[in-house]
């Protein structure tokens, strides 16, 4: 069998010499997957930080808004309690001056009922020590004592050097218990309905003092 020889491929540019093959991608380095989730967790760790710290600055802020807030509620309140404590204890105060007062006008009344003649008593014998030169005492009092104010004035007479002239007269204006004695130059009232009201007007005194007191006591806090 006859040889086969090949053929020239004249149309091949053998200058261009031979194909260049395309070159290969670079490769990506790859990370470890123990390294990735150190990662996401550090960065969840940060973010969580980050978010608690926010978190307590805002809680931080509104417990500061809201105390200061309580504290002026509170505030307002104790004022109010305190004004109030003391509108109480000066009431308190006021009734047992009153309830006082009265309990007084009673026993008083009581014990000139029972002994009408005790206050004249007191008075003519203090005013007898000292009228030893004067020539003459008049006594009034009520009608229904003026004979028990006259024995206890001639009582008076023997034991305080007094030798003028007595006189004893029953006056229906005076009520019981008041009574009045005159001399030449001077005299003495003892007036039940006067020392009440001496009495009032000392109450009402001594409550608005201590009624002031209290509002500068308070102006001063």
């Amino acid at each position: 069998m006859a040889a086969t020889h090949a053929r020239f491929t004249f149309g091949l540019d053998l200058s261009k010499g031979p194909a260049a093959t395309p070159a290969a991608a670079p490769a990506i380095p790859m990370m470890p997957e123990d390294l990735v989730a150190q990662l996401i967790a550090q960065a969840r760790e940060e973010a969580y930080a980050e978010g608690m710290q926010a978190g307590e600055r805002n809680a931080a802020a509104v417990a500061a808004q809201t105390l200061a807030a309580a504290a002026a509620t509170l505030a307002t309140q104790s004022a109010e309690m305190a004004a109030a404590l003391d509108d109480a204890s000066a009431e308190m105060r006021r009734e047992a001056v009153e309830l006082a007062a009265s309990v007084g006008r009673k026993l008083a009344l009581h014990l000139l009922a029972r002994y009408p003649t005790l206050e004249l008593d007191a008075l003519i014998g203090e005013c007898m020590q000292s009228l030893s030169g004067v020539p003459h005492l008049v006594v009034r009092c009520n009608p229904s004592i003026a004979d028990a104010i006259r024995d206890i004035a001639t009582a008076h007479m023997q034991t305080s050097g007094f030798a003028g002239r007595l006189v004893v007269m029953g006056d229906p204006d005076l009520r019981l218990g008041d009574g009045r004695l005159e001399w030449v130059d001077g005299g003495l009232v003892r007036d039940i309905g006067a020392v009440s009201k001496d009495i009032d007007s000392k109450i009402s005194a001594y409550l608005t003092a201590k009624s002031g007191q209290a509002q500068q006591q308070e102006s001063s806090h």
